[in-house]
């Protein structure tokens, strides 16, 4: 691999780790502003019964995923997956 080819594969995973990043981030902002047009909603025609809170916690494992799999290393698991199955494809080529 030349250094050139070594770069490019960097730009690459950067892009990648930055495109979740801003996926996240549009992820959560709509989750908020989503919720609280449901809480001003559930406040303004049944204020006594809280039911607003069933979808923002069923969104909020959602979320907590999606933040989980952006933000936590996890050893570069897809990385691996693709290196095992390129060593065996060359092998059953070979």
């Amino acid at each position: 691999m030349t250094e050139d080819d070594a770069e490019f594969s960097l730009r690459r995973r950067a892009e990648r780790r930055a495109d979740a990043k801003i996926a996240f981030r549009t992820h959560l902002l709509t989750y908020v502003l989503v919720n609280a047009g449901l809480a001003a909603l559930n406040y303004a025609t049944s204020p006594g019964d809280w039911w607003v809170v069933w979808p923002m916690f069923g969104w909020g494992i959602g979320l907590f995923a999606h933040g989980f799999a952006t933000f936590v290393e996890t050893g570069d698991m897809r990385e691996r997956q693709i290196e095992k199955e390129l060593k065996r494809l060359r092998a059953r080529r070979s």
